[in-house]
């Protein structure tokens, strides 16, 4: 997304802030630890506090489910195809948009596109409750899509030609997200990753030209 260049500094974090990320950090490699050792379904908020060394309650102060201490970037996740659309440049069409943000994140082999390593791939292939929440994810992300088409064309975000375009453009980012954890969970290199959805996103980009080149320009 494009910024602002500004003179002000950005003010430090705080003490109290700060301690209150190191904690939640601490309890999300914790949980991710014992997750992709013993499973997600298999290990407890129990286990995951005395590994911490805090309070279970503490634990569910700074994760409400504990799908949430597994999937623990969802808002970047979730905002990310909206951001791209917001943050284009002057005409610029929203499918040139997504499809060079989305190049980006390949080439950055950005753990948010889907680079997240073999273990984390299969802890949430081997969850049931983990399946389920990322699917409900990429649909929030679509919904947000929808919202930021809808706000780039000045139409409703109920629109049918907003719901087809966000449907169609997540629809690409949803199945290329998926190619990625199917090509780690085979034993393939991130780079060898990147380098064949780098292939395949212009092949299913290029699907969408006809359509949407122009649209939200």
């Amino acid at each position: 997304m494009a910024t602002q260049t500004t003179d002000r500094a950005v003010p430090p974090i705080g003490l109290r802030e700060a301690k209150k990320q190191e904690t939640r950090q601490l309890i999300s490699d914790h949980a991710t630890r014992l997750f992709i050792a013993q499973g997600f379904e298999q290990t407890t908020i129990a286990e995951i506090a005395a590994a911490a060394r805090v309070a279970k309650k503490t634990v569910t102060n700074y994760f409400a489910r504990k799908e949430d201490l597994a999937l623990d970037h969802q808002e970047e996740f979730t905002a990310t195809m909206a951001h791209a659309v917001a943050g284009r440049q002057p005409g610029q069409s929203a499918l040139t948009a997504l499809r060079r943000a989305l190049q980006d994140a390949v080439a950055a082999q950005d753990p948010v596109a889907g680079f997240s390593g073999a273990p984390f791939a299969r802890m949430i292939a081997d969850s049931p409750t983990l399946t389920i929440c990322l699917r409900g994810l990429h649909d929030q992300r679509e919904h947000r899509l929808a919202q930021a088409l809808a706000e780039a064309t000045g139409t409703a975000p109920d629109d049918i030609t907003v719901q087809t375009a966000a449907g169609l453009l997540g629809t690409v980012h949803r199945i290329l997200f998926g190619r990625i954890q199917d090509l780690t969970l085979a034993g393939h290199s991130n780079d060898e990753i990147a380098r064949t959805i780098g292939a395949e996103a212009t092949q299913a980009f290029d699907l969408l030209e006809p359509a949407l080149a122009d649209y939200a320009a």
